[in-house]
């Protein structure tokens, strides 16, 4: 396994290593210290599984640069590390196509499983970005949705029916990389956290395949 780890504290960097780890007993780190060189250590390191990069990192602006590397590697799994826990900024970076974020003070174990869920082709969204005032959402369908695209309801659908990324993209015509930020709108659009709940709430709403 391949990850690229990207941060200008070379101390956190370092402190991040031995976590990594535990993903793969060989994982190789390629690391990067702001924005240009991530951009350049991507370029000449092949085939990566994994971008942890940190929000805040010179040579552009967070939001700007999560959205940047996402045009350029539309394939590689995104996940942002920031001390930031803004809301609004949260929102925005899964807007740009991150397919998590952690806070850097999370426990270890948290930062692990966001990890683990993007890897096996998830998305992680923290607790925090979830409506804190409804704990149990009222029956959905399409109506209280209006901001779901035509494609991203597809998709839906065919999550729904036990597709997985890699199926759902070749039922669609895309790539696994573009089903992956589709799945990301949704998982906001939903105020979902994993797949799981995305494919409860996409049973509610009555978006199956027919048998």
């Amino acid at each position: 396994m391949k990850i690229l780890l990207a941060d200008d504290h070379p101390l956190f960097r370092e402190g991040v290593k031995p976590m990594l780890q535990k993903l793969d007993r060989k994982v190789e780190l390629v690391e990067a210290f702001d924005y240009p060189s991530a951009f350049e250590a991507m370029r000449r390191a092949g085939e990566v599984d994994l971008a942890l990069i940190d929000l805040f990192m010179p040579g552009m602006s967070g939001i700007e640069g999560v959205a940047r590397f996402r045009a350029a590697f539309p394939d590689i799994p995104l996940v942002v590390l920031s001390a930031s826990d803004q809301r609004e900024d949260i929102q925005q970076l899964f807007a740009a196509g991150a397919l998590g974020f952690v806070n850097k003070s999370a426990p270890r174990e948290v930062i692990l499983r966001a990890l683990c869920e993007v890897l096996a082709g998830g998305v992680y969204v923290p607790p925090n970005l979830l409506d804190p005032e409804q704990d149990e959402p009222p029956r959905p369908n399409l109506a209280q949705y209006p901001t779901l695209t035509s494609r991203q309801i597809e998709v839906l659908r065919e999550l729904a029916s036990g597709g997985s990324n890699r199926q759902i993209g070749e039922a669609l015509g895309v790539t696994e990389g573009t089903v992956k930020i589709h799945m990301a709108a949704i998982f906001r659009i939903l105020k979902v956290n994993n797949r799981t709940e995305a494919v409860l709430v996409a049973q509610k709403m009555g978006l199956k395949k027919p048998d």
